[in-house]
């Protein structure tokens, strides 16, 4: 026993003691940058930051180093794997142990050992939304500390937790540090007003596309996520906190998404303590919590958010702090402790490194409750993955808000016979009887689908894999049909694409092909609806105009699953033929149509339905499309089809409408020249451009007479040359007459959302439908009576105008309390406004939030005006909307050409 005891001792002296020794070879923050992280006035850029890394990962045996991806403007970005030496000689072993458990393909017994042989693995990122400085600097300091401590919690984390420390936007950084930093006098320093959007595209709403992972970042961080580790706990660093307080953190307020398993709340609940509990022991005051911020578990996209849908404890947190040291306001409502703020902060000056310090403790908050509950972690994961296919192999009924209404107008119509009870709906003592429930939650057509099936013969298939490939990328699992078969009566054609329920991601599965149903959420009856953090509703198989069965019954078929993470091509074989006919319906006929045109090659449009034509000679470009075609004669009736002068508006600073539809038009090949009000002001406009479009906030409103500082943005001598022609902005004295000049002389403009207000600038005959009469004066409706928040609405399509070619006659679209009009005098009957897009009925609402919906009736949400010689198209609904609504980018493109 003493020989032993004295080799264990041995042992632990030695790893001590190589603790001790590798502390002093890791380079400080300090000894790299030249300051340490969290001194005022300093910002660290990527570059310094991606060197700093490779020497942590060269000096360190705690790190490896791993380069998940290049981003939008080139840059590694890179992923540091942090967890002991011994851990990461078996990385392979503990992510197979990960991906087995979430997926949940394995028996309870198997899981068990799992979760008693693997690592709790947990993410930690910073820097996504890179003018937010805290996030990127935290990350250094806390890669730096577990590089470098040798205290008894730090080993006991390595030891049990491999961590996924991930920079979520290298550009971005490089971008606003730099910009910072320009300045020599550290007094003048500031982060706002950048020139550009710190995401190439998307600027702030990188942290909006994770379930359509359109970018290269989100693409390298879903992989990551999804199909790699998948993570038992994400945490997604943010600012800033609300006024009079700290940071916002966990667990988040109401309401969440009902298709969550309810141990991913409490999860939340237990998680979100840890992290609130050494807050307030190491007396670290201004913590809050649910209903002390705006966030909710609702929605789908972010960064957080889509780790919720797999069954990943995901975590927020808004954090105040810049290197230019602040202040905490004074907000005297914040002082009262309450149980979503136990601890307030008192007004103070504030500094770059309590943020940073506040940070770290948070990040070791997380890890020691992972190190503490791994086990439970890595089951738990499990756990929740088994009830998703549980659930998915069986009938299945799920709670909504319009299921418990329908429950309550059952109950209504057979009060008589009701039960003693409490429920005060029904009068004192009395309650519903279980056959209002029976009726609505056993009927059979109100059950959870079973599965989707995708038919290959829908007229966009193509739009429709990407739209599977938008579920792959989110490790969704679909299958192949490899050969035709027939499902509740109808038959498919083979290479038809499966997607069921019965997976572990069954909540992702839900949400993307079934309509959110947000509840009516009012702080109290009568009052204003509490706005929706982000969207209400987003159903993406709606937005892209995905053709699906739903398919409540069990079925099976000679169906093959595709790979994990494996993406799928479009098969379409080219036929031999003189002549070729691309359809108006397929949105990749527009790419391929750019491509024959680069190259040269004629191509017709058909004056009846608006498809493509075009001969033989475009063969080898076709060939290189991959798209459906059809051997057809020329039309008879036809149009020859030339390249459009295309421009894009767009303002210093970026906007994220405009960025974009700027990666639309490098995804479908246009070429389109930014432009910005400086450029419309100098005049001139036909001889440069045939189309110019103006997405929503380019266009100022007239309510507040169309006024605009042309100085909008910093001062001119306080910027870089290159970025002044970027100043000012959209006015109704310079920019507007020049406007009505270009549409006067042929020129066409495409107005998306608020800036379809031109059409009020140029007095059409047309006028604002979501308005009411008060005291003989028209008003905007209040929120009280009419409110959408970003939801998916149905509207009619009228398909016989070549503006909406391609369309069929009814569609789904993004609408975010966006422009409806109403026409005046004999705007139509005169030719001179023809609408495209209206209300029908008045009950628009597909998925998401509509209070008031029944106003909508007979609104036009879009409409084309002769101005002079042009043309104005004016699209309310976000018909480019975050480049997810693939279902409307034809009523674009079809105005791109000549």
């Amino acid at each position: 026993m003493i020989k032993i005891y004295f080799k264990r001792l041995c042992i632990a002296f030695l790893m001590v003691n190589s603790s001790i020794v590798l502390a002093q070879q890791v380079p400080t923050p300090k000894s790299h940058f030249g300051f340490d992280i969290g001194d005022d006035y300093q910002l660290a850029n990527y570059t310094q930051t991606e060197a700093y890394f490779k020497k942590l990962a060269a000096s360190s045996n705690r790190i490896k180093l791993v380069d998940i991806g290049k981003t939008e403007e080139g840059r590694s970005q890179y992923m540091l794997i942090v967890s002991s030496p011994e851990n990461l000689k078996k990385l392979d072993r503990y992510k197979e142990i990960s991906q087995q458990l979430a997926h949940a393909e394995i028996t309870p017994e198997q899981a068990k050992a799992l979760s008693q042989e693997g690592k709790a693995v947990v993410w930690i990122d910073g820097g996504l939304h890179a003018n937010e400085v805290v996030g990127a600097h935290q990350l250094i300091e806390t890669v730096y500390q577990f590089a470098s401590r040798t205290d008894a919690e730090t080993l006991r984390i390595l030891d049990n937790v491999i961590i996924l420390f991930t920079h979520a936007n290298p550009d971005g950084q490089e971008l606003i540090s730099n910009w910072y930093m320009r300045d020599k006098d550290p007094k003048k320093r500031t982060t706002s007003g950048l020139p550009v959007l710190y995401e190439k595209y998307a600027g702030h709403d990188n942290n909006r596309d994770f379930f359509m992972l359109n970018l290269k970042e989100t693409q390298n961080i879903g992989r990551q996520l999804f199909i790699e580790w998948i993570p038992q706990i994400m945490y997604n660093h943010h600012q800033a906190g609300p006024a009079g307080t700290v940071v916002a953190g966990p667990p988040y307020r109401d309401p969440f998404n009902y298709v969550f398993d309810p141990t991913l709340l409490t999860s939340l609940d237990a998680v979100g303590a840890a992290m609130h509990n050494r807050m307030n022991v190491e007396n670290k005051p201004g913590y809050t919590q649910r209903g002390g911020s705006v966030y909710s578990t609702w929605y789908n996209g972010g960064l957080r958010t889509t780790t919720y849908f797999h069954n990943m404890v995901g975590l927020l947190t808004e954090i105040i702090g810049n290197p230019t040291p602040s202040e905490i306001p004074l907000v005297p409502s914040r002082l009262l402790p309450n149980g979503d703020s136990p601890n307030p902060i008192t007004p103070r000056k504030w500094y770059f490194k309590n943020s940073i310090d506040y940070s770290v403790s948070l990040n070791y908050a997380v890890l020691n409750y992972a190190q503490r509950y791994r086990d439970e972690l890595l089951y738990n994961i499990y756990q929740m993955g088994k009830n998703s296919i549980e659930r998915g192999k069986k009938d299945t009924w799920s709670f909504s808000p319009k299921k418990i209404e329908a429950i309550n107008n059952a109950a209504k119509s057979e009060r008589g016979t009701s039960v003693a009870g409490g429920d005060a709906d029904f009068g004192p003592r009395r309650q519903i009887s279980t056959k209002a429930f029976d009726t609505v939650m056993k009927a059979p057509a109100n059950r959870d689908a079973r599965g989707y099936i995708l038919s290959a013969d829908q007229p966009d298939f193509n739009s429709a894999i990407k739209f599977l490939n938008a579920l792959i990328r989110t490790g969704i699992v679909v299958q192949k049909a490899t050969a035709a078969f027939t499902v509740a009566g109808k038959n498919y054609p083979a290479g038809s694409y499966v997607v069921k329920t019965n997976q572990a991601f069954r909540p992702h599965v839900l949400d993307m092909f079934e309509p959110q149903d947000h509840p009516n959420d009012f702080k109290y009856e009568g009052g204003a609806p509490i706005p929706p953090y982000d969207a209400a509703g987003w159903t993406l198989a709606y937005l892209m105009d995905v053709k699906f069965d739903r398919i409540l019954d069990d079925f099976s078929g000679p169906f093959e699953k595709n790979p994990y993470g494996e993406l799928l091509k479009p098969e379409n074989k080219l036929p031999n033929g003189s002549g070729y006919v691309l359809s108006a319906a397929q949105n990749d006929s527009y790419t391929a149509v750019n491509d024959l045109l680069k190259n040269k090659v004629e191509v017709y449009r058909s004056a009846e339905n608006g498809d493509f034509y075009v001969s033989s000679a475009g063969k080898s470009v076709l060939e290189k499309a991959n798209i459906k075609l059809k051997i057809a004669a020329a039309p008879k009736n036809k149009i020859k089809v030339s390249t459009a002068r295309i421009a894009l508006w767009d303002t210093y600073g970026g906007s994220m409408a405009s960025g974009w539809v700027r990666f639309l038009m490098e995804q479908y090949h246009y070429n389109a020249t930014v432009i910005y009000p400086q450029d419309v002001d100098a005049g001139n406009l036909k001889s440069r451009y045939d189309v110019i479009i103006f997405v929503g906030g380019a266009i100022p409103s007239v309510q507040n007479g169309g006024s605009g500082n042309r100085s909008f943005g910093p001062k001119a001598d306080e910027i870089p040359q290159e970025f002044r022609n970027r100043l000012g902005r959209i006015t109704a004295d310079k920019s507007i007459p020049e406007l009505k000049k270009f549409l006067e002389a042929g020129g066409n403009i495409v107005t998306i959302g608020s800036s379809t207000s031109l059409a009020y600038h140029l007095n059409l005959p047309v006028r604002n439908a979501m308005v009411e009469v008060v005291n003989g004066e028209e008003k905007r409706l209040p929120a009280e009576k009419y409110y959408v928040p970003g939801s998916v609405l149905n509207v009619g399509v009228d398909t016989s105008l070549p503006t909406n070619w391609g369309m069929e006659k009814e569609a789904d679209v993004y609408f975010d309390n966006s422009p409806v009009f109403k026409l005046t005098g004999d705007a139509i009957a005169s030719g001179r406004i023809k609408p495209l897009m209206w209300f029908e009925n008045a009950t628009p609402l597909r998925s998401g939030w509509a209070w008031g919906q029944t106003y909508l009736q007979d609104g036009i949400t879009a409409f084309e005006a002769k101005v002079g010689k042009g043309k104005l198209l004016a699209f309310g609904p976000e018909i480019t909307f975050r480049a997810q609504t693939h279902g409307t980018f034809k009523v674009i493109f079809n105005q791109l050409y000549k």
